[in-house]
């Protein structure tokens, strides 16, 4: 165990765990700072969105992979039908009377339950009658249901009606959350002689989204601060007390989050509603999920003695009755349609209840763990691997395999992962991570160049450097036909400094001299550290008049300055200089050199402390 301390602790003092340390810690304020971003209300919205599109698109995918259950059947209004019963009724709505022999049709052969999602509103006076026939129908059978719904029209133009109090839900919330996202405040009721006659009664209120998409619809709508369940849960308790079972006349929610409903559950969102997993066409050529039949066939049965279905059809399945006709105006887009009839929404629910293959929808938290363990793996694989086309690809990989992942989990376990938020913030931090993997290989190919070129001592550029300058400025001057001026220095009887006060000393002297000499020219002039005392300074675009005015100005500043040896020591030193220009001394750097190193030392031989002149 002491051995495994030790080497953990030598682990941490090298600086490569000190880089992965600073670079995990970038990654994390990185992914600190998109997920604050992400918490503002619009950018939100905008990622919620694409977030509903990609649910679309793993929808459309697995649905074709997915079927309904047998035991549902829809008999509709399609636009044969429409136009069949308008032309031989002559008028639309058809009278209520047919609805009540169609109830008697199908109870003939024993279905589990019959719904009816219509809106029965208004008595058409011409056939009061008939009204009070449906009614007695419906109240003739308990598996037969009906529709209400809210919305939200003033009441100047409709007073909200007062509904009765056997249609409300009874409701034992134990998740502690809204069983609703908003409420109405008005009713669309139907005909009394039916709201008298039977509970069984639901709403069938359903939501877009933003996009104009429904993807789920509430469990419950509230109304004058009651809640209403939705046509098709209540049509799912009847089923399921037809199978035996003894159904609670409360609905239960349980912390999970999950409406209980005898032996199943509707798993719920957040906010209160249930988000549907959808169905693919039963064939090419069929237009619905569902076994689906005309609503003239049914007509020409009951009434015109004809043969077109097989006997018993109905016997022990969930019959709902709708319209899919594009003029009566129920159409809806759906993530796998995008004009599919609303009494498919409603099976849809229903078929996701037999099946319990609702959706479920992970939390916010589970996303940003997610989220923030890709972002490390990435992260970390781009400051690990050097070549960016590896990187890249591992990176690109690794989204793909998250996006084939979330998919497969989506088909095979109905949980609905995020997938926009982990992806951008994956594709944040490799954006981030290679800027200052940049930034940093940017500043070390500075610091390598800086140290390849400048002198340690004196933090003038070193003899290399000078010689490289030199080719470049003769290059530079016989293209564009100019000229630039060398100045040589040497530090006088630097040889005997040394001697008397010590090499610490004549550095410090070294130090110094190069200062003055960078402080008494232009930035655009190289100053060097040429060998041992001797420096030198190329002057860009300078005559040879000029540059012996600079020699000189820079051979009276050196005289001028005290210079600091330590210990409170003092000393003035002085230089000797020569100058040399191009192309009048020389038109090549040697010979440049040569011209002012021969005034170096004509200024030695003439008592130093001054320029030599040529």
């Amino acid at each position: 165990m002491s051995n495994l301390l030790h080497r953990f602790l030598d682990f941490i003092k090298k600086d490569s765990f000190k880089r992965y340390f600073w670079y995990s810690i970038y990654i994390l304020i990185t992914f600190a700072l998109f997920i604050f971003v992400f918490g503002e209300k619009h950018v939100r919205g905008f990622f919620t969105t694409i977030e509903n599109k990609t649910f679309d698109v793993r929808q459309n995918i697995a649905a074709n992979k997915r079927f309904t259950n047998k035991d549902i059947t829809v008999i509709t209004v399609d636009d044969a039908s429409y136009e069949y019963l308008l032309g031989k009724y002559g008028e639309w709505p058809i009278s209520r009377g047919i609805y009540a022999d169609m109830i008697e049709y199908l109870q003939a052969q024993k279905p589990a339950v019959i719904a009816f999602d219509l809106m029965f509103v208004k008595s058409i006076k011409s056939s009061n009658n008939d009204d009070a026939k449906l009614a007695k129908s419906i109240s003739k059978y308990d598996n037969v249901f009906t529709a209400i719904n809210f919305d939200d029209l003033e009441e100047t133009l409709r007073k909200p009606a007062d509904l009765p109090e056997y249609l409300k839900a009874k409701i034992v919330n134990n998740a502690d959350i809204p069983l609703v996202t908003f409420a109405y405040p008005n009713c669309r009721v139907i005909i009394d002689d039916i709201m008298k006659s039977t509970p069984n009664i639901g709403q069938i209120n359903i939501m877009r989204a933003e996009d104009g998409i429904t993807r789920d619809v509430p469990v419950f709508a509230m109304y004058k601060k009651d809640y209403y369940p939705y046509l098709a849960v209540k049509v799912a308790q009847k089923y399921l007390e037809r199978q035996g079972q003894n159904i609670s006349e409360k609905f239960v929610v349980d912390e999970n989050r999950n409406l209980l409903i005898g032996d199943k559950k509707i798993p719920l969102t957040v906010d209160g509603r249930v988000i549907l997993n959808w169905y693919g066409k039963a064939n090419k050529t069929e237009p619905s999920a569902f076994i689906t039949i005309p609503m003239w066939k049914i007509e020409r049965e009951m009434y015109e003695g004809e043969h077109l279905l097989l006997d018993d059809f109905f016997r022990n399945k969930i019959v709902y009755i709708g319209t899919s006709a594009t003029s009566l105006f129920d159409i809806k887009s759906v993530p796998t349609d995008d004009k599919l009839p609303g009494v498919e929404i409603h099976t849809t629910l229903l078929n996701n209840f037999l099946d319990q293959n609702f959706i479920k929808r992970s939390d916010t938290k589970t996303d940003i763990m997610i989220s923030l363990i890709l972002s490390l793996f990435v992260g970390i694989l781009v400051i690990r691997v050097r070549s960016t086309f590896i990187s890249s690809v591992t990176a690109l990989l690794t989204t793909i395999i998250y996006i084939v992942i979330n998919y497969l989990i989506m088909k095979y376990f109905n949980l609905w992962i995020g997938l926009v938020l982990p992806l951008a913030s994956v594709v944040l931090v490799f954006i981030a991570v290679y800027i200052a993997k940049y930034i940093i290989k940017s500043r070390d190919f500075d610091y390598t160049y800086a140290l390849a070129t400048t002198d340690g001592l004196t933090e003038l550029y070193n003899h290399r450097y000078f010689q490289e300058q030199m080719v470049q400025n003769v290059a530079t001057c016989k293209r564009y036909n100019s000229e630039f001026s060398l100045i040589l220095i040497d530090i006088d009887f630097f040889k005997k400094f040394n001697d008397t006060y010590g090499h610490q000393a004549g550095d410090a002297v070294l130090r110094q001299v190069a200062q003055v000499l960078k402080k008494n020219v232009r930035s655009t002039d190289v100053v060097c550290r040429y060998g041992g005392e001797e420096m030198s300074i190329i002057l860009t675009n300078t005559n040879k008049q000029d540059a012996i005015v600079t020699a000189q100005k820079i051979c009276d500043a050196v005289a001028a300055k005290p210079f600091k040896l330590g210990n409170g020591i003092e000393k003035h030193v002085t230089i000797s200089l020569g100058v040399a220009t191009y192309p009048e001394n020389g038109e090549t750097p040697a010979d440049l050199i040569k011209h002012s190193d021969d005034g170096l030392y004509k200024a030695k031989e003439n008592g130093r402390n001054q320029v030599g002149i040529i």
